[in-house]
């Protein structure tokens, strides 16, 4: 199923920040089959729990990619099946969301802290925070914003807490470099959540990958320009075909 591709969508928002994405890679190769998969909705924050219904549900020797949270599920579930996976490309992905001694390019723990403890007391308000961030950066923030938020499933209390849970917990480093087919990585210049400096860390960690940085764009720059970013994702395809 090489000419399959399984996007999945960030902590929060759902699936229609990847559609404009989905429905721009589909014009550029009607032969290409691009589905966005839902996030688990799970109480449990635990890693394999997440990965094992995604396993169930997303079909193998597919193309996995995702945004954000979802970029760093598709790279930890390509590393679990290893040749049954064509291949992965993650979008505003950080190996590790928040800062550590090992990955200091992150967002610092203290300012995570906050987020899953206004999470805990008002998710509604810090999925509002949530979208400003990821908006932070593009010409026009607050219309980009209010575009994501707009779209956000009414998801429930428990879940959006162990999805944040989840994010401070996953560190991908190990599964990128365990998973031998072809990466492709995009990083957003002006990112509110994930440092640009992230790409650069990431490119000296995986020297044989495919990492790139869109200067002027914000965490959520497929919505931003979408087609330019499906540009990129076909290009990368079409050389993986060639080889």
């Amino acid at each position: 199923m090489r000419d399959r591709l399984i996007l999945l969508p960030g902590w929060g928002l759902g699936v229609s920040p990847l559609e404009p994405l989905a429905a721009a890679l589909r014009g550029l190769d009607e032969h290409l089959q691009v589905d966005i998969e839902p996030l688990p909705e799970l109480d449990s924050s635990d890693l394999q729990d997440w990965l094992d219904e995604l396993d169930e549900r997303i079909p193998e020797d597919a193309w996995l990619g995702g945004w954000s949270l979802g970029g760093m599920l598709a790279s930890e579930l390509a590393a679990r099946r290893g040749e049954h996976c064509c291949g992965l490309l993650t979008l505003a992905s950080n190996p590790s969301f928040v800062a550590h001694e090992q990955w200091p390019s992150a967002m610092p723990g203290e300012t995570f802290d906050a987020f899953l403890a206004g999470c805990s007391a008002d998710p509604r308000t810090t999925l509002k925070r949530f979208s400003l961030l990821c908006a932070q950066g593009a010409q026009d923030a607050r219309g980009l914003s209010r575009l994501l938020l707009g779209g956000a499933p009414n998801t429930s209390p428990a879940a959006l807490m162990a999805g944040l849970e989840l994010l401070a917990q996953i560190d991908t480093r190990e599964a990128l470099q365990a998973f031998r087919g072809p990466q492709l990585h995009l990083f957003g210049g002006l990112d509110g959540l994930v440092p640009a400096e992230a790409a650069g860390e990431l490119f000296a960690l995986l020297a044989d990958v495919e990492v790139g940085l869109i200067e002027q764009a914000s965490h959520a720059f497929l919505l931003e320009d979408p087609h330019g970013v499906a540009g990129a994702i076909q290009a990368f395809l079409s050389e993986c075909g060639d080889d």
